[in-house]
């Protein structure tokens, strides 16, 4: 397995990409901030990084839509998941009290998850930001008294913000998925038969049945289908790339399989990945 020294994240320190990516690959290694989820994905294609961190999925939120078309863009292959609690904090400049707070800034996602906080916090606005931790840097950088951000416990640690008030999110059951990506030309982490999970993307003809038909034939090679999400065709309407995640038990022989079945019964089938389930 090639070691992995950089890792490319949308967001800044102190994110929750970065906490994820922390978490998969250790504290060691370098992070790669990038504005985009698009630069994201350049940063390892043109090699400024190993590897990437994005988030695919919200328990609340749902999909990000934006990163399965990238998936499916791209020369790209998921090498593994991890699942991040989500716990949300308003952090200000040392030295400012809640009650001088008169602007909250963060992420939109972060915002939406935040609303009963900010509902009975009426003393002041939710304003979006492009990044949850770039909220708390903005707002202690520049020596802000009236003004927060919402970010995660890291953000205040990195960048010296103080936290107002711990734990403002709407729900506990908060997580996010996120996906390790790589090269597709790449050696994979692990081997075949280790895998258990298959994340794959397929296009069917626009005709009656084509779908019950592609699933049937899926649901013939013993995998479960865990989830299924569709994204239209560029210049094509009404028409659909389904993705779709399958859990099986006999390695590579169950991949295999899922795959064949793809393959006969689509227009177009594209593998995205083997990994372990979170």
């Amino acid at each position: 397995m090639v070691a992995i020294r950089s890792v490319a994240i949308q967001g800044i320190q102190g994110s929750n990409s970065h906490i994820a990516a922390r978490e998969m690959l250790g504290s060691d290694v370098h992070i790669v901030p990038c504005s985009l989820s698009a630069d994201v994905i350049a940063a390892v294609l043109d090699q400024r990084a190993d590897v990437a961190v994005l988030p695919i999925e919200n328990s609340l939120h749902g999909s990000v839509a934006e990163h399965y078309d990238l998936l499916l863009q791209h020369p790209l292959r998921i090498d593994a998941e991890h699942q991040l609690r989500i716990t949300h904090h308003l952090i200000a400049t040392p030295g400012v009290s809640i009650r001088e707070i008169r602007t909250v800034l963060s992420h939109p996602v972060a915002l939406s998850q935040c609303r009963r906080f900010l509902a009975g916090f009426v003393q002041a606005h939710g304003l979006p930001f492009f990044d949850t931790a770039g909220s708390v840097r903005h707002v202690v950088e520049n020596k802000l008294r009236d003004t927060a951000g919402i970010a995660p416990r890291l953000a205040a640690g990195i960048y010296g913000g103080e936290i107002l008030q711990e734990n403002i999110e709407d729900h506990a059951e908060n997580f996010t998925r996120f996906h390790l990506l790589r090269r597709a030309s790449d050696p994979p982490t692990l081997t075949y038969a280790e895998a258990n999970k298959l994340s794959a993307a397929f296009a069917i003809e626009h005709r009656p049945g084509s779908l019950v038909r592609t699933l049937t034939a899926l649901a013939a090679t013993g995998a479960d289908l865990t989830k299924i999400e569709s994204r239209p065709v560029a210049g094509r309407p009404w028409e659909y790339v389904f993705f779709v995640d399958l859990r099986f038990e006999n390695g590579q022989t169950g991949a295999d399989a899922a795959m064949a079945a793809l393959t006969a019964t689509s227009r177009m089938a594209k593998e995205l990945g083997r990994y372990l389930a979170a």
